[in-house]
């Protein structure tokens, strides 16, 4: 049995079951390592994500509301206010005084959370090791399978998105 796409392309009935039994371990053997290459070790996976969030989604890549890390951390994780707190905090203190914490001047009940001179170093480190971690994967790689996985993954992206 074949069932049609929405590009009126032909795909098997069972396709998205093929997907499931891909992504789930692609999700667990490659998505963890590549998480684990930017941690390095020295954060948690909550601090790795709050980084990324600002490094992607923040103001310059350098700022972000915590009310914004915090709906945006939800969405990846089961995670509470007071565990964002608690990850936030001990980015704010030393050894790794990532980011800081100040108000925000367009609400004072609001809170914005800036990398600092270490959090931006931390980021270009984090990148740095997930590049290297990904680039061992893409190594084996035709130009042209790496240019269709780019494509597979913007148009996933894009319709998950929409999902939302």
């Amino acid at each position: 049995m074949v069932k049609r796409g929405t590009t009126g392309g032909a795909a098997p009935a069972d396709a998205a079951y093929q997907f499931l039994e891909l992504y789930y371990p692609i999700h667990y053997k490659a998505g963890i390592k590549v998480e684990d290459a930017m941690r390095g070790g020295a954060l948690g996976r909550h601090q790795v994500a709050i980084l990324w969030l600002i490094h992607s989604e923040g103001e310059g890549g350098k700022q972000m509301r915590r009310k914004d890390i915090e709906r945006a951390l939800a969405a990846w994780f089961e995670i509470s206010g007071a565990a964002i707190t608690k990850a936030l905090r001990g980015m704010t203190q030393p050894p790794k005084d990532l980011v800081t914490l100040t108000e925000d001047p367009a609400s004072g009940r609001e809170k914005l959370v800036t990398l600092t001179k270490n959090g931006e170093r931390q980021m270009a480190k984090m990148i740095g090791q997930g590049t290297a971690y990904v680039q061992r994967i893409i190594d084996p790689m035709t130009a042209e399978e790496i240019a269709r996985g780019l494509h597979f993954f913007r148009r996933i992206e894009a319709i998950v998105a929409k999902l939302r």
